[in-house]
């Protein structure tokens, strides 16, 4: 008698807590459209092919293909996941988006980076300096106690191991490339103007942070 394969629910595209245009002009209508409904929907739909593909080989007992599954797993999970928190680490501009952070969020950033603005200059800069694809991410670090700027090729490589990722950056082109063009920095610069700093606070608090 063949062993039962487990499933899972299938992974949903979330939809977007804003409109399309909420973030203007700083991430224009037609950007937030392509990139949540098409490239965001990419990722979903190769997670899911990745996880079928992984329970066909355990009902088949064939790990031929297991190393291409993984990476595909990897790969389409972390671009999945990052953009659910990309989304929601964005809120629009003076009624969520922008400004600075307050409480343990700013204390944390003082202790860890020695300022907001050192800080900004920290993330900006890594965010900048990626090389192709990828991300610039604030991350919290339970063993260590620490926030760290931290950088991801693609979506999954080079970020440590263990860490929390409270605030994700997406410097793939497709992500500015209609309204800035190659300008990745100007990009950047604009991002501030919308991120949800709330929203990153939450995080922090769930992620177990304790101030030194």
């Amino acid at each position: 008698m063949a062993e039962a394969v487990a499933t899972k629910t299938k992974h949903v595209l979330p939809p977007l807590p804003y409109d399309y245009a909420a973030l203007e002009p700083y991430i224009d209508e037609q950007t937030m459209r392509l990139h949540h409904d098409k490239h965001h929907q990419a990722y979903v739909d190769g997670l899911n092919k990745a996880e079928e593909g992984l329970a066909r080989a355990r009902q088949s007992g064939d790990f031929a293909a297991i190393q291409q599954l993984e990476r595909l797993l990897a790969f389409h999970g972390s671009g999945h996941f990052n953009h659910c928190m990309f989304w929601q680490n964005m809120a629009k501009p003076g009624e969520g988006g922008g400004g600075e952070p307050a409480g343990e969020l700013a204390d944390r950033i003082k202790d860890d980076f020695g300022g907001f603005e050192s800080f900004k200059k920290h993330f900006f800069s890594a965010s900048v300096a990626v090389e192709g694809n990828g991300w610039g991410l604030l991350a919290y670090h339970p063993v260590a106690n620490t926030l760290y700027v931290q950088t991801a090729m693609n979506h999954q490589n080079l970020t440590i191991v263990g860490s929390v990722p409270l605030l994700v950056l997406d410097v793939w082109e497709h992500a500015y490339y209609l309204r800035y063009q190659n300008r990745r920095a100007d990009y950047v610069e604009a991002w501030w103007n919308v991120v949800n700093w709330t929203d990153v606070a939450r995080r922090l608090t769930r992620a177990g942070s304790t101030l030194s």
